[in-house]
């Protein structure tokens, strides 16, 4: 694996990557490592991944707190954060990365309760503990970002719309990040090559991988999408406050 950020430049800073316990926030998280960061994985049912991940990344010389949640429980994000105070006493960069909705079995309204209630519950949860400096950064999709000009796969879009209504809620947090000093970013990425949620497209709409790659010119696959968001992570903000990873030339709007 590469190595995207530069050695140290993370040094004595604490990353949380929450639904990092494989996939992108895995990766995420490596990188973080790999610059000197302390890392949080957080999970919600995988625990063996999230304890092998530690161990991993911990052999580079950092530390790692491994704390299951369930982020759409209130109760349980307090004790996260509350651990994480515990053994770091703050938080410079909150990765909120988890998301989904496309489970079987979890009710109706459960991706807008992930996608959005439980990003802002987090941030807003995390926030006492993060310092000036520090910085948040929301990990979407081009089919979520542009679901507003852009009409995505029917199966994909309940997930796609909770998820644009999470960032417009996280967005209108800007200004109170931006009075504690708080950097906020959005990392929009298209299908994203060997992730959960493609497999899922893939099984109700087979081909859609393969077409959205044609007409794309080329998907990132996780590591590389992972890349982009550790980069985030220490880049300038954008003027939008977001980093667009990817062809957009077939979203409406983007002109």
């Amino acid at each position: 694996m590469s190595q995207p950020l530069a050695p140290q430049s993370l040094a004595g800073k604490t990353v949380l990557v929450t639904g990092s316990s494989r996939g992108i926030g895995a990766d995420t998280v490596r990188y973080a490592a790999q610059a000197g960061a302390n890392v949080v994985i957080n999970f919600r049912n995988k625990a063996p991944r999230a304890e092998k991940l530690a161990a991993e990344v911990r052999e580079l010389g950092v530390k790692a707190l491994v704390v299951g949640a369930d982020l759409t429980d209130p109760g349980s994000v307090s004790a996260m954060i509350d651990a994480v105070k515990e053994e770091f006493g703050s938080l410079d960069v909150l990765v909120l990365n988890a998301s989904g909705g496309m489970e079987t079995g979890v009710g109706e309204d459960y991706a807008l309760r992930l996608n959005r209630d439980a990003q802002v519950n987090v941030l807003e949860t995390a926030l006492p503990i993060i310092p000036a400096g520090g910085r948040v950064v929301f990990v979407t999709s081009h089919q979520a970002h542009f679901i507003r000009t852009t009409p995505t796969m029917d199966a994909y879009a309940p997930v796609a719309l909770s998820k644009r209504a999470g960032e417009d809620a996280l967005r209108e947090r800007i200004p109170a990040l931006t009075e504690k000093g708080v950097d906020f970013v959005v990392v929009s990425g298209d299908m994203i090559e060997g992730t959960i949620t493609a497999t899922l497209l893939e099984r109700v709409n087979p081909g859609a991988i393969a077409a959205r790659r044609e007409e794309a010119g080329r998907l990132y696959n996780v590591s590389e999408f992972a890349a982009e968001i550790a980069q985030a992570i220490v880049d300038p903000i954008p003027a939008d406050n977001e980093r667009i990873v990817g062809d957009i030339s077939g979203f409406r709007g983007t002109e």
